[in-house]
């Protein structure tokens, strides 16, 4: 069993607690170390059965890291809901859970950071080097979506080919947090009104024109009950 810590500029707590876990909880099989992070996988384990948290409330993308680690079955302490109450990640790892097909998605360390943050190495500690753009690249495929991972509004959402496009987009999204997502050619995109989990609605929407569009026969009754069960 292991315990992770998250934390910034802090010289005496980080190696006292992890100290004192590991003489604690060696008989018992219990370990401490640092967490390090390069980027997170939808789905992927944390390899953590408790993570404590000192430091994401400065850190958009440990926020989402650590959200995603409560779903896959860590503990972390602090509650790392009370800040946001959804993001796009977060969502599709839920939709992933419940069994709703969702593009592979990464959330992304960010390329920066607001000019009033305390941009020093021990804010960052938990940020592993380098980052890995073909090994994710291969994650997700090729082509790719770059985009925030919360927000909307179509802003900041790049389609890159390669690993070169991806670094020249993700070095331009500063302070954003951004997700790598697969790309998904599709023959039909609808949205779904939905009141009260009861009645819900796809409507087509084109995406190109940003505008919806009244075609009642546009999906079979096999794929709009589908697609009403997944908005449910």
């Amino acid at each position: 069993m292991k315990v992770g810590l998250l934390c910034g500029r802090e010289y005496a707590f980080p190696p006292a607690f992890i100290e004192r876990v590991n003489d604690v909880g060696r008989p018992l099989g219990i370990s401490a170390d640092m967490v390090t992070l390069t980027g997170t996988k939808m789905g992927e384990p944390s390899g953590y059965a408790v993570i404590v948290d000192r430091i994401s409330h400065e850190v958009e993308y440990y926020r989402a890291y650590l959200k995603h680690a409560v779903l896959q079955g860590t503990y972390v302490i602090n509650n790392p809901f009370w800040w946001t109450a959804d993001d796009k990640f977060f969502n599709y790892s839920v939709m992933e859970k419940l069994g709703v097909a969702v593009p592979k998605t990464i959330v992304l360390p960010q390329k920066a950071y607001p000019k009033e943050f305390d941009l020093t190495s021990e804010s960052l500690r938990n940020l592993g080097y380098p980052i890995d753009w073909e090994g994710l690249l291969d994650y997700v495929g090729r082509p790719a979506i770059l985009k925030p991972y919360s927000g909307g509004g179509w802003k900041h959402v790049y389609k890159v080919h390669d690993a070169a496009e991806l670094i020249a987009a993700y070095d331009g999204t500063a302070p954003y947090c951004m997700t790598l997502q697969q790309f998904v050619d599709f023959t039909q995109y609808v949205r779904c009104f939905t009141f009260g989990k009861t009645d819900i609605v796809p409507v087509v929407y084109d995406p190109h024109q940003r505008r919806y569009l009244v075609e009642h026969e546009y999906l079979s009754a096999e794929l709009g009950a589908r697609i009403v069960r997944d908005a449910q």
